[in-house]
């Protein structure tokens, strides 16, 4: 859940920094930007339990879940920024009233990318328990 307040943040601070409104397009853009980034964050916490489960030390499997899970969410980040990138730029014909929704994309999963690869780890090893397995 923390990482679609990341995702907001980064989508609400694009739109101010390029100067677009929260438009109907740009709301849609939120909502895919939501759905992605929590799946980023929850790719780490999943693969972090089951190596718990495992009977890894909980910093271990933090450390772990991150550097295996590191180069899927890069890949599909990158390659949604990169995909949304003709919308943000209003690439042709009547591309302007969408404008909001390729910077709402690309902003908010670029700034959620770099939050979630440091903050979801540094949570999760706060809020989970330590577990022991004989």
């Amino acid at each position: 859940m923390l990482t679609i307040a990341l995702a907001l943040a980064g989508a609400v601070l694009s739109l101010w920094y390029f100067n677009q409104t929260l438009n109907i397009f740009s709301q849609i853009g939120i909502i895919m930007l939501i759905g992605l980034v929590t799946k980023n964050g929850i790719l780490i916490v999943e693969f972090a339990n089951q190596l718990k489960e495992k009977g890894m030390a909980k910093k271990e499997a933090i450390q772990a879940a991150a550097e295996a899970r590191l180069r899927p969410i890069l890949m599909t980040n990158i390659a949604t920024a990169l995909g949304a990138m003709p919308i943000a730029l209003a690439l042709g014909a009547g591309a302007k009233s969408r404008m909001g929704m390729g910077i709402v994309i690309v902003g908010g999963i670029l700034f959620a990318l770099i939050f979630t690869l440091f903050v979801i780890p540094a949570i999760y090893s706060y809020l989970s328990k330590e577990t022991k397995h004989a």
